[in-house]
């Protein structure tokens, strides 16, 4: 590469076959080489993406106030045991201890480091709103990495977090990103659906996912086709069945319950979920987690074996070995009504817990006195906000995600404020947290965009916007075009373009410009050469045309503009 050329032969120095590879046997939906299971190196062209990305980002943090930082990838455990995080999320931990033995770990997130650094230097509320910002590598030891990028044990993620002395104003911020985050997937030309979320393991109450809809997607977003109701399958809630009607159950037998079982956080109480059989799927797919939630609040809904959860609690509790064991039934509206007639006949009680004292209770309806549905969103389930609108079930990417996490880590990590004129101490901060999968939208938009003939990146994250493919070598004609188009010993700020100098036949070059995926493409043949007449293509908006040199800048700003 000279000077200030960018090639992508790169003068001879590095072999062509380093400048983008794809995974054997697929379109390209990972960029780089996969160096082990849920690990890649990025290679040239593709880190150009990454960073287009990262500096996307940047503009609309800037937008919102945001300084960047950056915090340590290595995190204590302590800390995350400090927070009340550590058990629940240690299975995809990377975990190492120094040479001192104390235990560290790799950092899937950063809100206790990011918490505890502003409990260390924050002096006043006058300090506050305060927003702070960070690209950077996590770590996740998934334990089935798949779909490259998409599903990686080691990505790049954008975390913002916002710190407000009070609920009102970071809801208020809470609002301002979300715009901020639909003005950054509007520059990336990308649908996406903003959905109502679960909270999880971050903790808080006020949640949405950012999903890009794809056949290849993790999630299941349900949305209504009438009044704009988006919501992700794990809380999404369809419109509550009749109490009366054809869809209630009358005649039931226990042929039609199903059962599903969690267990409260204090490791009390079993909780058993009754719904409907749909259809023959022996797994427990079909049931509304949230639902389920809604009616008992106090569900942990994070543990898998409720059962081993609760007899091991059993074993640690000191007193009377024979005290009472507490279930709550939790039964769906269409099953109510048999649920007591065939009570005694359905395996309410584990037969793990057979020798011990019930006692039991139910819970036939929800919180608000509405019929309760136990069952998962399915498409045509009526939308629970409007009396019209029906839902579309869509698999779904899932490319960013918004928590409103109130005091969940300023309480434990004692980030607090004294403020004037009130009395009773310090008050816990008010925080939010805001990521986005930069990984994931880079494996995301070439999944979604690629075409049977390669990748089809977005102008504003392609690795270059032009790329120049001469029919012939090189020559001084050559570079003095593509040194007029980047605007080379001018003031005014050129194209974005890349120059495809290597020893290789045209034709070759070509496909491998449609398998990168650049937006426009300048062929330089014999009629350029001869008449100066330059052949312009696009392959998004189906254009090949013959462009003169002179009006070839116009006719690519044009061009540009519409991508």
């Amino acid at each position: 590469m000279g000077a200030y050329r960018w090639s992508v032969g790169y003068g001879g120095r590095i072999p062509a076959s380093w400048i983008w590879k794809t995974h054997p046997g697929r379109l390209p939906a990972a960029v780089g080489f996969k160096a082990h299971s849920g690990i890649f190196q990025l290679l040239p062209l593709g880190l150009r993406v990454q960073q287009k990305i990262e500096a996307l980002l940047d503009k609309h943090m800037e937008s919102l106030g945001a300084s960047r930082l950056s915090l340590s990838t290595i995190s204590s455990e302590d800390l995350w045991r400090r927070s009340g995080r550590l058990e629940r999320v240690s299975p995809e931990l990377f975990r190492l201890t120094d040479r001192k033995d104390v235990p560290l770990m790799l950092s899937p997130t950063h809100e206790e480091e990011i918490t505890t650094l502003v409990a260390g230097t924050l002096k006043s509320y006058k300090d506050l709103p305060l927003r702070l910002y960070q690209t950077t590598r996590k770590y996740r030891d998934e334990m089935r990495p798949r779909h490259g990028l998409l599903r990686s044990r080691e990505f790049t993620m954008k975390d913002l977090y916002t710190f407000d002395v009070s609920m009102e104003s970071a809801i208020e911020t809470y609002r301002e990103v979300s715009g901020a985050y639909r003005a950054f997937f509007a520059d990336l030309k990308l649908p996406i659906m903003v959905a109502e979320a679960s909270s999880g393991d971050m903790g808080g109450d006020h949640s949405h996912e950012y999903h890009l809809a794809n056949p290849i997607g993790e999630d299941t977003v349900a949305t209504c086709t009438s009044c704009g109701y988006t919501a992700n399958d794990e809380v999404a809630m369809a419109r509550p069945p009749p109490r009366d009607g054809q869809r209630a159950r009358r005649n039931s037998t226990e042929a039609d319950f199903r059962v599903w079982r969690g267990i409260t956080k204090d490791r009390k109480t079993l909780v058993n979920a009754w719904y409907p059989r749909h259809g023959n799927a022996l797994a427990d797919t079909d049931v509304n987690v949230h639902a389920v939630r809604e009616a008992v609040p106090e569900l942990d809904a994070s543990i898998y074996d409720p059962l081993r959860s609760l007899t091991d609690a059993l074993q640690h509790e000191e007193g009377d070995s024979s005290a009472a064991i507490q279930i709550i039934n939790v039964v769906d509206s269409r099953l109510a009504s048999a649920f007591g007639e065939l009570q005694g006949k359905l395996p309410v009680v584990p037969t793990e817990l057979s020798n011990r004292l019930i006692n039991q209770s139910s819970v036939t309806e929800a919180s608000t006195g509405a019929a309760l549905n136990l069952l998962r969103v399915a498409d045509g389930d009526g939308c629970p906000r409007c009396e019209t609108g029906s839902l579309q079930v869509h698999r779904a990417l899932e490319l960013g995600h918004t928590f409103y996490l109130g005091t969940r880590y300023s309480e434990p990590l004692k980030l607090s404020v004294s403020l004037p004129n009130t009395s009773g101490g310090p008050i816990p901060i008010q925080m939010g947290c805001y990521g986005i999968g930069v990984s994931r939208i880079f494996g995301a938009v070439a999944e979604h965009k690629a075409v049977q003939r390669g990748l089809n990146w977005p102008r504003a994250i392609a690795p270059f916007e032009v790329v120049i493919i001469p029919t012939s070598g090189a020559s001084a004609e050559t570079l003095g075009f593509y040194d007029m188009l980047t605007g080379q010993g001018s003031l005014s700020r050129g194209f974005d373009i890349v120059l495809d100098d290597r020893k290789e036949t045209f034709g070759w070059k070509m496909q491998d410009a449609d398998m990168v995926g650049y937006p426009v493409t300048v062929v330089l043949g014999k009629a350029w050469r001869e008449e100066g007449i330059c052949e312009v293509q696009c392959r998004s908006l189906a254009l090949k045309e013959n462009v003169a040199v002179g009006d070839v800048p116009a006719h690519l700003r044009d061009l540009l503009a519409r991508l």
